[in-house]
C-alpha cells in the first residue's frame, strides 16, 4: 500500500469514507470502522459546517478543531480536556465562541 496523500478528519468522516469502501476492507479499516459505527453518531455534514466554522477562530489549529469537533465540549472543562497544554494560549471570550460554536453547529 502506498500513501498518496495524508489528511486530518474527523472521526463521522472517517466513518463515511470507510463506508464508501467498495472492495472488501482490510482487517484494520474493518476494526476501525466497527469501532466508529458503535461509538461515533453525529451527522458528518453538521460537522464538516462546524469544522469549518472552527477554522475562523485564529489560535485553533487543525489538530485541535479536528479534536473539538470528534468530542464535541459542552462545557468549559470539556474543552480544557481537548486543549489541555493549550488551553492557556485562549481568552475566555476565544472559549466561549468556541463551545457557542459547537452548540449552534450540531445541537
Amino acid at each position: 500500500m502506498n500513501i498518496i496523500t495524508e489528511e486530518i478528519v474527523a472521526d463521522a468522516e472517517a466513518k463515511k469514507i470507510l463506508e464508501g469502501i467498495k472492495k472488501e476492507p482490510r482487517y484494520e479499516q474493518k476494526n476501525a470502522l466497527d469501532i466508529l459505527k458503535k461509538f461515533v453518531d453525529a451527522d458528518p455534514a453538521k460537522l464538516k459546517k462546524l469544522i469549518e466554522e472552527l477554522k475562523t477562530i485564529e489560535k485553533l489549529r487543525e489538530k485541535q478543531i479536528i479534536a473539538i469537533a470528534n468530542f464535541l465540549p459542552e462545557d468549559k472543562d470539556d474543552l480544557r480536556a481537548i486543549l489541555h497544554k493549550e488551553y492557556s494560549m485562549f481568552t475566555p471570550e476565544e472559549m466561549d465562541k468556541i463551545l457557542e460554536t459547537v452548540k449552534k453547529t450540531v445541537v
